[in-house]
C-alpha cells in the first residue's frame, strides 16, 4: 500500500488521465455507432468534465464552473466584436486572483497549499486558453454568435457546444488546445464520417510514456544521490542539465497522455500541417525527439508546448505592433502566475530567443557548409543549457532555483547569451549609423 500511495502521489496527473481513457473510448464507441445524438454527445463530454473536476478538485472545481458561467453570460450579452476584450479582462483577473492567493499562502503565511487548489488553478489556465481562443473566433466572425440564432430556443441550444468545449473532460486536466471549429466538426461528423479506431494509436503512444518515466525515475535517483555543489563547476552544470531533463520529461509524459485521451475520444485525426498524411498526431503539444533536436532557441520556443505557443502567437504576438516577442513572454509570465522564477525564466527566454535570431542572421550567411554543421552542433549545446536553466527557474519558481543556478555556474550560459545580444544590438546600431552617413 505504501508503494502504491507513493506512486499515486507522484503521478496524479497521469493517473487521472489514464482513468479517464475508458470513458473516452466509450464516448467514441457510442457516438460512432449512432447511439448518441448530437445533443447527447455534447452533454456526455461536458458532464464528464464536471464529474472529473469535482472528483479531482473538490470544492475548487467551482473556479472552472464560474469561468464557464461568466463566459456564457458575456457571449449572450455583449456584441461579438467586443466580447473578446471582456472575456480576456475578466478571465485574466479571475485567474490572477487565485495565483496571488497561492503566493500569499506560500510566501507570506508559510502554509502548505492544497494539491486540489494547484490542480484547479492549472486547469483554470487551460480554460483561459479555450475561452480566449473561442472569444477571438467570435470576434473574427469565425464562429456564429449564439445570439444570432433564431428562434430563441435555437439560440439557447447553440450555447451547449460552447459549454462542452470549455468543460470537455478530454482537455480539462491537460492540453493540447483544440480549435473550436475542429471540436464542433468532430461532434457533428463522428457518426457520419468517423475516424478509424484509435485503440492502436493510443496503445502505441502509451507505451512511449513508460520508458520516459523510467528514465525520469533513474535520473531522480541519481540526482538525489549527488550534491551539485560538492564538485567542480562542470559537475554542477551536468547536475542542472539532468534536472532540466527530469522536468522536461515530466511534461512530455503529461502531453502524451493528454494526446492519448483526446485520440481515444476521436480528436486529433487530421493532418497537422498541409500536405501531411492523415494520422493521429493532429493534436500534440510536442514530440520528445523533434523538440529536443532543436538546434536554436527560436526553434525550441515554437516546438515546446506547441498548441500553447500557437495560442500565444495569435493572442499576443500577432496583435502587438511594438516589441511583440517581449510582450508575448511578458504575458506568458502573467499567465503562469508571476512567481520570481517565472519572471527570471521568461525574461531570460525572451532574451535568448532574440540573441539567437540576431546571431543566426549575422553568422549563418557567412559560414561554409562545413562550419555550418559545427555551428549547428554548438548552437544545440547552447540551446540545451539555456533550456535547462530556464526550466529550472520556472519550475522551482522561488529563490531556491536561482540559487542553484548561481552556485553551479550554469547560469552564466544565459548571461553570456544576453551579453551577446547587447553586443549584436550595438553592432547593428553602429552599422546602421555608418550606412546612413554613407
Amino acid at each position: 500500500m505504501g508503494l502504491m500511495s507513493s506512486f499515486w502521489e507522484r503521478h496524479q496527473f497521469l493517473m487521472h488521465q489514464c482513468f479517464s481513457l475508458p470513458f473516452a473510448f466509450l464516448f467514441f464507441f457510442l457516438a460512432k455507432r449512432g447511439y448518441l445524438s448530437l445533443t447527447y454527445r455534447y452533454l456526455f463530454v461536458s458532464a464528464g468534465g464536471c464529474v472529473l473536476a469535482v472528483v479531482t478538485m473538490g470544492v475548487y472545481s467551482s473556479l472552472l464552473f464560474a469561468s464557464a458561467l461568466v463566459f456564457v453570460l458575456l457571449v449572450v450579452s455583449v456584441d461579438a466584436g467586443r466580447v473578446h476584450a471582456w472575456v480576456f479582462g475578466i478571465q485574466m483577473l479571475w485567474q490572477t486572483f487565485w495565483h496571488l492567493l497561492i503566493q500569499y499562502r506560500e510566501y507570506y503565511l508559510q502554509e502548505p497549499v492544497s494539491l486540489r487548489l494547484f490542480l484547479a488553478v492549472s486547469s483554470l489556465m487551460l480554460v483561459t486558453q479555450r475561452i480566449t481562443s473561442l472569444s477571438m473566433d467570435l470576434q473574427e466572425r469565425r464562429v456564429r454568435p449564439p445570439a444570432a440564432a433564431a428562434p430563441q430556443q435555437e439560440a439557447r441550444a447553440a450555447l451547449l457546444p460552447l459549454v462542452s468545449y470549455i468543460l470537455n473532460f478530454t482537455t480539462l486536466l491537460g492540453g493540447p488546445l483544440c480549435p473550436y471549429g475542429r471540436f464542433v466538426s468532430l461532434m457533428t461528423g463522428i457518426s457520419a464520417d468517423p475516424p478509424p479506431e484509435p485503440l492502436r494509436a493510443v496503445f502505441l503512444k502509451l507505451t512511449q510514456v513508460l520508458p520516459m518515466e523510467l528514465v525520469r525515475c533513474l535520473l531522480v535517483h541519481l540526482l538525489n544521490a549527488c550534491d551539485p555543489s560538492a564538485s567542480g563547476p562542470l559537475w554542477g552544470a551536468a547536475w542542472v542539465l539532468a534536472l532540466g531533463a527530469v522536468l522536461r520529461i515530466q511534461y512530455y509524459s503529461h502531453w502524451r497522455c493528454s494526446e492519448c485521451l483526446n485520440n481515444a475520444a476521436g480528436l486529433g485525426f487530421w493532418p497537422r500541417c498541409p500536405g501531411d498524411p492523415p494520422g493521429w498526431s493532429g493534436l500534440s503539444d510536442g514530440d520528445f525527439w523533434s523538440v529536443e533536436a532543436s538546434s536554436r532557441m527560436s526553434q525550441f520556443a515554437r516546438r515546446w508546448n506547441a498548441t500553447t505557443a500557437s495560442w500565444l502567437r495569435r493572442l499576443v504576438y500577432a496583435r502587438c505592433k511594438r516589441f511583440p516577442l517581449l510582450a508575448t513572454f511578458s504575458f506568458s509570465l502573467w499567465w503562469h502566475g508571476c512567481h520570481l522564477g517565472h519572471l527570471v525564466g521568461m525574461l531570460t527566454w525572451a532574451a535568448t530567443v532574440t540573441a539567437d535570431r540576431h546571431a543566426h542572421g549575422l553568422l549563418q550567411p557567412k559560414l561554409s557548409p562545413a562550419w555550418r554543421k559545427v555551428y549547428a552542433c554548438l548552437s544545440w549545446i547552447n540551446t540545451q543549457m539555456n533550456v535547462a536553466c530556464i526550466v529550472t527557474a520556472v519550475e522551482l519558481r522561488s529563490v531556491s532555483g536561482l540559487r542553484l543556478l548561481s552556485t553551479t555556474y550554469v547560469g552564466l550560459v544565459p548571461l553570456f547569451n544576453i551579453l551577446l545580444l547587447l553586443i549584436l544590438l550595438k553592432h547593428n546600431t553602429v552599422c546602421n549609423v555608418i550606412q546612413t552617413l554613407c
